[in-house]
């Protein structure tokens, strides 16, 4: 039986992640009416792969790229314990290859880096009502720790 890889992302993967990208939008736009309608992109993914502050990964199964997702290094606020984080995002799996552990894996991969850059710490946002995305990042050892709120003035 085949091994899920992590590696980091080429430009060779580029045309699988703008699909990914796609993909994240699609599952996104029901938790979010700010986005707007038609097409958009979240990520200038080729500045991704070449900032040294980010390292995007992605997930294969034999010749298949089937997951991916980016930790970002940020600031942290001045009055916080820790210096920097990593952000998490772009955490994707293909639905074939969802509930197989590929998420649990790119995260383990991006905590690696995370912590061979000496960051302690790693944050993602996730929608309240994306029920899923919360379970599977509880257990890969994520908690809640801030609800971030809205109030749309011109809606």
């Amino acid at each position: 039986m085949e091994q899920i890889m992590v590696r980091k992302a080429t430009l060779k993967d580029m045309d699988t992640l703008l699909v990914f990208e796609q993909g994240v939008i699609q599952a996104e736009r029901p938790f979010d009416s700010t986005l707007q309608s038609g097409h958009i992109n979240y990520y200038d993914l080729k500045g991704m792969m070449v900032s040294p502050h980010i390292h995007l990964v992605v997930a294969e199964l034999g010749d298949e790229i089937i997951g991916s997702g980016y930790a970002r290094i940020e600031n942290a606020k001045p009055y916080l314990k820790h210096k920097q984080h990593a952000y998490l995002g772009f955490m994707y799996v293909l639905s074939a290859h969802r509930g197989k552990g590929v998420n649990m894996k790119i995260i383990e991969a991006l905590k690696e880096w995370s912590v061979s850059q000496n960051v302690t710490e790693m944050r993602l946002e996730v929608y309240p009502n994306n029920l899923s995305a919360i379970y599977a990042y509880e257990k890969a050892g994520f908690t809640g720790y801030m609800l971030q709120m809205r109030l749309g003035l011109e809606e």
